[in-house]
Parts: C-alpha cells; structure tokens; sequence
C-alpha cells in the first residue's frame, strides 16, 4: 500500500485525537451538562487550554481536507517528493497539538508550515 493512503488511514486516528483532546479540556471547562445539553445560547468563554485545543483543531481541519485530497491522487504517482510531503504534513500535525497547547509560539507557526509544505510537496507530484 502506498505511504500517503497509509498515512491517510492514520491521518484519521490523528484527528480522533484532536476531537478527543479538545472535547475532555472543554468538557472538563464548561462541564458535563453542558456537553450533553443542547448548547443553545450564549456560550461561557474558553479557559486558556480549552481554547488552545479548539482553535488547534479548528486549524487542523483547515489543512485535513487538502491532505485528504492529495493522499488520495497516489495512483501512478506514489512515493518521492508526494511520500515524503504526507510525512511532513503528519508529522507536522503530530507536533502541533502538544506546541500549541503548551502556547509555543515561534516554533508551532513553523511546524504548521511544515505541513503547508508538505502538501505543496504532494501538489507538486501531480503535474
């Protein structure tokens, strides 16, 4: 099986990971009720690590459906410079939840951009 279908298959456990992270902090933040509850309303503001995990989320699924659109334009064209993109952009993805819940700033903006090159690089192996 090809690396970027491979990765794809674990790019899904990855982003059951962010869900599950983001929803324990903010569970864990606005409680359980609310949680369950139909959240209708106003909403109380996220804490610091609740909004972390939102917003590294939010980011995540910014870039997911490029990766999955890349990962899945392997045929013929596997391997190479389109192999070695989807490990920067999963490896990137890896790094980046933990960089931004700890609130690094310098270094998680230029992991994200690993992965924005990662993906020029799965991009780049279609032309």
């Amino acid at each position: 099986m090809a690396v970027e279908l491979q990765l794809l298959g674990w790019s899904v456990v990855l982003l059951f990971a962010y869900i599950a992270v983001q929803a324990a902090l903010v569970t864990r933040s606005r409680g359980a009720a609310w949680n369950v509850g139909a959240r209708d309303g106003a909403q109380p503001p996220l804490g610091t690590y609740p909004g972390r995990a939102q917003r590294a989320l939010d980011n995540f699924k910014e870039t997911y459906p490029a990766f999955i659109a890349l990962a899945l334009q392997v045929t013929g064209h596997t391997g190479g410079n389109g192999a070695l993109g989807a490990w920067l952009w999963f490896g990137g993805r890896v790094v980046y939840l933990p960089l931004y819940l700890l609130g690094v700033p310098v270094l998680r903006t230029a992991v994200y951009g690993m992965t924005l090159a990662g993906l020029v690089m799965m991009l780049t192996r279609l032309f």
